[in-house]
């Protein structure tokens, strides 16, 4: 019998592997599922991963959520919450010398808008779990307990498909591959090969996350700060904080307790780049934080004793060249790992996806035989439109890391200063053209089909 497809005039459907069940892995599935194509994802864990910190997507990527499936975007909005304040205030955390001057006015930096970024913030767990609820349980897209090792594109050799190899010995064939797998990527291992690129490096930063009773943080910052999301600034850290959300996540619940994220610069060589976690302790961040106001010094009086420390690693210093090679890609963090500074680095993977999910599309529209070469001029594509936004964001955060810790040279303590070049680069991030993005890609793969000649080759 045969292919019931060619029965009716049409070609089979794409198929594609995506390497990663992470957040941007299962998007990127979701909306190539969306626009009918066979997906696999291949996830190393035994199980869906848990991705514990919160994140957040700007009004942006929310936009893309909604066009590459619009349940996405629906299933975002049952985890998600909106942050009530109309405006975030920036604090110094280092000069005051008492906690009422510390609450006072004239120890706010300056504050910034709310509404251009317009985040919606979730548990990634939370999220993912609604993600996945979304997958089609009769079509076996996922497997888990499988770790990418090598591929063999094939593409030159003219072969059809890509062969993917995984520690367990197994092979799997597809039209194209998709890397989501974060910032410590195998496949970008194995596309970028010997280019420092290829690893993701230590930013020489650090973050200690921590949860604190309420009313201890009501008591060292006041009630006005502790019951919003505030930043607190000074020498070589910066303090996130806001309060924890209910379950329903639409209301806060004073008497829970209260996040603090607090990011430090360190100088030295983070020990083991295969993890990056370390056990720390209350004494070290107090010392870290010595020196500064009596808010912030006695609200570090309310964490555990035995805490965690997080490297952040990201690609500032050997950006990648490309995102792409023959039918294989990066998407995300695997393309672009950047330091959490702007917010924005899960929207970016959005982006990412958002752009892939429509040229895959638009290359699966051709025949049989023209598709390997389409699928590599697609994924050129993404790579050429990506490519100067994404690191664009890496190296702006790394900049406002250091900002936010007085260490830019350009900036210093100057507040003022620091308020012009938030704006300045927040602007780039909310005032974007998401329907633009995707018709300069389209146009860019266009180009590029029109040059293969009659064999399918550029």
């Amino acid at each position: 019998m045969g292919d019931p497809t060619a029965a009716i005039g049409r070609e089979p459907p794409l198929s594609a592997a995506i390497v990663g069940g992470g957040i941007i892995g299962v998007i990127t599935a979701l909306g190539l599922l969306h626009r009918g194509m066979h997906v696999t994802i291949y996830e190393r864990a035994t199980k869906w991963p848990d991705i514990g910190a919160a994140f957040a997507f700007t009004g942006v990527a929310r936009e893309c959520l909604q066009n590459l499936d619009p349940k996405i975007l629906e299933a975002l909005s049952r985890v998600a919450h909106r942050s009530p304040a109309e405006t975030v205030r920036y604090w110094d955390g280092f000069h005051p010398r008492t906690k009422q001057a510390a609450e006072q006015d004239e120890s706010a930096l300056f504050e910034t808008p709310e509404k251009n970024l317009a985040f919606w913030g979730c548990l990634r767990t939370r999220f993912l779990l609604e993600l996945t609820a979304q997958i089609p349980q009769d079509k076996e897209v996922v497997q888990f307990g499988k770790q990418l090792v090598g591929y063999d594109d094939g593409l030159e050799e003219g072969k059809d498909k890509v062969v993917l190899k995984f520690a367990d010995g197994t092979q799997a064939e597809v039209d194209f591959v998709i890397g989501c797998d974060g910032v410590y990527s195998t496949t970008r291992k194995l596309l970028l090969g010997a280019d420092p690129a290829a690893k993701a490096k230590y930013s020489h930063k650090m973050v200690y996350r921590a949860l604190a009773p309420m009313p201890g943080a009501v008591a060292a910052l006041g009630a006005a700060k502790a019951t919003v999301q505030c930043l607190h600034l000074g020498h070589d850290a910066h303090m996130v904080s806001f309060p924890e959300a209910k379950a329903d996540n639409e209301k806060i619940n004073n008497g829970a307790a209260y996040n603090i994220f607090l990011f430090v610069h360190d100088p030295e060589d983070w020990p083991d780049s295969s993890s990056s976690e370390k056990a720390s302790t209350r004494t070290e961040v107090q010392q870290a934080l010595q020196g500064w106001g009596p808010h912030m010094t006695e609200l570090m009086t309310l964490l555990p004793e035995q805490l965690s420390k997080w490297a952040i690693f990201d690609m500032a210093d050997h950006p990648a060249p490309t995102y792409a090679s023959g039918r294989v890609c990066i998407a995300g963090d695997a393309a672009h790992a950047s330091t959490p500074f702007h917010g924005a680095g899960a929207g970016m993977g959005v982006e990412d996806s958002l752009v892939l999910a429509e040229l895959l599309a638009d290359a699966g529209a051709g025949s049989t035989q023209e598709r390997p070469q389409r699928i590599a001029a697609a994924l050129r594509a993404y790579s050429d439109v990506r490519l100067g936004r994404t690191q664009w964001l890496v190296q702006s955060s790394r900049d406002m890391g250091d900002m936010y810790q007085w260490r830019y040279p350009l900036t210093g303590k100057d507040a003022v200063k620091i308020k012009a070049q938030f704006l300045e680069r927040q602007r780039k991030l909310w005032d974007f053209d998401v329907n633009a993005m995707v018709g300069t890609a389209r146009k860019a793969f266009e180009k590029q089909v029109k040059a293969m000649p009659s064999n399918g080759h550029i």
